[in-house]
């Protein structure tokens, strides 16, 4: 396979003029499924609503929407606000409804390579809280009892008597959310980890469980830019690196959950100071050069010591400029992943979870430019390659968009927490 490091020479008496966006006819807008849970999406998106501008979002006739908000509000979902009138005070007044937040709430849990988070988030997506501690241990069963464990304490001190519907469990590599198993996860050793089946039996809440990239990209689709709706591309760079592709509010998983697999995407040196060794066997793979791991090994290479990743960041933040160096090395090679991605999926948007691009103005610009100076379909990165809508707060968010996700897929599936409807 060719080295994505390889030297890009536009070169337009040797080549073809590439193909750019705007040469390709525009698809059309895919249609949004119907039934109850475009109307709780509808609600979720312009609430306070009318239930007949939910009509005109979702294309059901205002029947059907009266039916399926009648079952949303008997299920707590959604409430009723004050009566308003319409645009010009005669007529019949409007009765908008609104996500409810008073009285559910969801638990999420992350599990990276050195720490785990537990977090309470509402029915908006918006964290309530959250409780971060490194790893005690990497038994699975007994990490997994752990996070357990910090749950109720959790609950009893933020959720001010809401009820928890759901645990969503989110982390990276390969994921099963069919089966709820942990396929593989080589840097913490795990393989064929039942996670649903744990978690289920020590907290008695119904659990969903899926990859971090992919509940990324269903929250960035649910309560990120509505850039994102029809057809998004998520690149999660941390101690893990992996991607997701989702559109029209579906996620790709593939037959064997392993969509989104990049960590091994081959960069090379290709000028950036010499390719890291992988895991793999090779040297100059995605993840090996672009980690938190590799990160920290850099800098000490580079006489700049730091404890640990978020040490480096703070540095980089703070305006150390050897850090920021590292940071931007990082964004120009995560720009050249980028540019690969986009090529294959041809997305509307393509979100770049990774801190510098989050919170370090010069990194996205670089991977903005890298985008540019490679990609032969994005001819606009400054729309098409954005940050993360939830810098600071991803990996929080993650576990809980797993279960909000699973919520708004199915609102009158089986949540038994919620008043049963017909």
């Amino acid at each position: 396979m060719k080295s994505l490091s390889a030297p890009v020479r536009r070169r337009h008496e040797d080549r073809p003029a590439p193909l750019r966006r705007s040469d390709i006819p525009a698809a059309a807008p895919g249609r949004r499924l119907g039934g109850t849970g475009s109307v709780l999406g509808a609600i979720l998106d312009h609430g306070p609503v009318a239930r007949s501008t939910v009509a005109r979002l979702t294309g059901l006739s205002p029947a059907s929407v009266s039916g399926h908000v009648g079952r949303l509000l008997a299920r707590g979902l959604v409430r009723e606000n004050a009566e308003t009138a319409g645009p010009t005070g005669l007529g019949r007044p409007h009765v908008p409804v609104a996500i409810d937040t008073d009285g559910y709430l969801v638990a999420g849990a992350h599990i990276a390579v050195a720490h785990s988070t537990v977090s309470l988030m509402d029915l908006r997506g918006r964290i309530v809280a959250e409780d971060r501690q490194p790893h005690r241990t990497t038994e699975p069963r007994r990490m997994l009892a752990g996070l357990a464990a910090r749950l109720p304490r959790l609950v009893a001190a933020h959720a001010g008597g809401r009820t928890v519907l759901a645990l969503g469990l989110a982390t990276g590599h390969r994921v099963d959310p069919v089966s709820g198993v942990i396929v593989a996860h080589p840097q913490l050793g795990w393989r064929d980890v039942p996670a649903r089946a744990v978690l289920a039996a020590a907290t008695g809440l119904p659990v969903h469980v899926d990859s971090h990239s992919r509940s990324l990209a269903r929250a960035e689709q649910l309560f990120g830019e509505e850039s994102t709706r029809t057809s998004t591309v998520l690149l999660f760079v941390g101690a893990v690196v992996d991607a997701a592709f989702a559109t029209e509010g579906a996620v790709h998983r593939g037959p064997r959950s392993g969509a989104g697999s990049v960590a091994h995407l081959p960069l090379g040196a290709g000028g950036t100071g010499g390719a890291e060794p992988c895991s793999c066997g090779r040297s100059g793979c995605l993840q090996s050069e672009v980690s938190e791991r590799a990160m920290v090994r850099r800098a000490a290479a580079q006489g700049l010591f730091a404890s640990s990743f978020p040490e480096l960041l703070e540095r980089a933040l703070a305006g150390d400029a050897r850090a920021v160096a590292l940071f931007r090395r990082r964004a120009r090679l995560v720009g050249r992943a980028a540019a690969l991605l986009l090529d294959m999926f041809d997305p509307e948007v393509l979100v770049v979870v990774e801190p510098g691009a989050g919170r370090i103005p010069e990194c996205l610009a670089d991977l903005r430019a890298e985008v540019a100076e490679r990609s032969w379909v994005c001819d606009d990165p400054e729309r098409a390659v954005v940050p993360s809508s939830f810098t600071g707060s991803v990996l929080a968010t993650a576990g809980g968009a797993v279960a909000l996700g699973a919520l708004y897929e199915d609102p009158l599936g089986h949540w038994p927490a919620l008043p049963a409807v017909s």
